[in-house]
C-alpha cells in the first residue's frame, strides 16, 4: 500500500529515526524526573524522621545546662552526654539540618511559631522576645519551627469624642 491508496502520507525512514530520538529524550527526561523526586520523597522522609528526635536533643541540651553547676561525678557523666548530643548534631549537620536563631529578630510565620506574646513599648511590634525552643530548617524548609514570645504594641484606647458616651 503506498499513499495512493491509504490517503495517508508514507514517513521516510529520516521521519521513524526522529520519532526514536525524541521517544528516546522523552524517557529518559522522565527517568530523569522520577529520580528527582523519589531523592526529595526521600529526603523529606528523613527530615521528618529527625525531627521526631528534636525533642529529645531538646532535652539532651537543657539537661546539660543543669550539669554544668553539677559536682565531680555529675560533670563527668555530663561530659559523655556532650558527647552523645554532639554525634546527635553531627546525624543533622550530615543531613543539611541545621538550628536558626530566632531571639531579637521579627516573627516570621513560616519559621515561627508564637506562643506568648507580651505588650510592650520597648520593642518594635512582632519583635522576638524570647525563644522557647529552637528551630531547624533544611535549605530553605522549616524542619520544626522556633516556638517564641513575640512583642506586640499596646492597643490604645482613646477618649470619646465631646458629647460620646462610648455606650450604645
Amino acid at each position: 500500500m503506498n499513499e495512493e491508496t491509504t490517503g495517508a502520507p508514507v514517513e521516510s525512514p529520516e521521519d521513524w529515526k526522529d520519532k526514536y530520538l525524541r521517544t528516546l529524550a522523552e524517557m529518559e527526561n522522565m527517568r530523569k524526573r522520577m529520580q528527582k523526586e523519589r531523592q526529595e520523597m526521600v529526603r523529606i522522609g528523613i527530615e521528618n524522621a529527625i525531627g521526631e528526635f528534636l525533642p529529645a536533643i531538646d532535652n539532651f541540651e537543657n539537661a546539660l545546662r543543669f550539669a554544668e553547676s553539677g559536682a565531680g561525678e555529675v560533670k563527668v557523666w555530663a561530659l559523655g552526654f556532650e558527647m552523645i548530643l554532639s554525634q546527635f548534631k553531627e546525624v543533622l549537620h550530615n543531613h543539611g539540618i541545621v538550628a536558626f536563631h530566632s531571639a531579637g529578630n521579627l516573627f516570621d510565620p513560616l519559621f515561627h511559631e508564637a506562643v506568648e506574646t507580651e505588650e510592650t513599648e520597648e520593642h518594635p511590634d512582632g519583635m522576638i522576645l524570647h525563644e522557647f525552643h529552637k528551630g531547624y530548617k533544611s535549605g530553605t524548609r522549616t524542619v520544626r519551627p522556633a516556638r517564641v514570645k513575640v512583642a506586640k504594641h499596646p492597643q490604645k484606647s482613646y477618649p470619646p469624642i465631646d458629647g460620646e458616651s462610648g455606650l450604645e
